[in-house]
């Protein structure tokens, strides 16, 4: 049974990645269709906007947050191996490492530098096309980072039970 610091840790894991998840799902399904509906040139400075604002203190807390706590409870659930649940909390610290934080580092933040590139030529027909598929490609990742999160905040649940 997980208990003390450890329950705590795994809880706010749980929690933490759950944010996370509500963050991207909520982005993709909401946030890109908007921008999706917007001329390029338009869609293009609005997500180059986006990509600075979302370098912010709270934004970072939620994303490096649930990082550094699953990368804390892989450390800790190491050292505690074989007890109930593990296989479970690393699965999740594994989730959201990879399919989150990895994604983003290998799939989103690239694409979103290119688009930064696009700055002041937005109205060309080749910054047009980027648009089109970065609006495709981006979410596809992001979805995947959304589902991640939300599978490893699952992980982490059934390791409590």
């Amino acid at each position: 049974m997980i208990e003390g610091p450890y329950f705590v840790l795994v809880v706010l894991g749980a929690l933490w990645c759950g944010v996370a998840a509500g963050v991207f799902i909520a982005f993709s399904t909401l946030v890109m269709r908007g921008l999706g509906a917007l001329p390029a040139a338009r869609g293009i400075a609005a997500m180059n906007a986006i990509n600075v604002a979302a370098m912010t203190p709270a934004f970072m807390v939620v994303f490096m947050g649930a990082a550094l706590l699953c990368a804390v409870i892989a450390v800790v659930t190491f050292v505690l191996w074989p007890d109930p649940g593990t296989a479970a909390l690393l699965l999740g610290c594994a989730l959201y490492l990879a399919g989150s934080f990895g994604v983003t580092i290998v799939a989103n933040i690239p694409r979103n530098d290119t688009l930064a590139e696009l700055a002041g030529d937005e109205d060309s027909e080749s910054s047009a096309a980027y648009w089109r598929r970065y609006l495709s490609e981006w979410t596809l990742w992001n979805h995947v980072r959304g589902g991640a999160a939300l599978a490893a905040s699952a992980a982490f649940v059934l390791a409590l039970t």
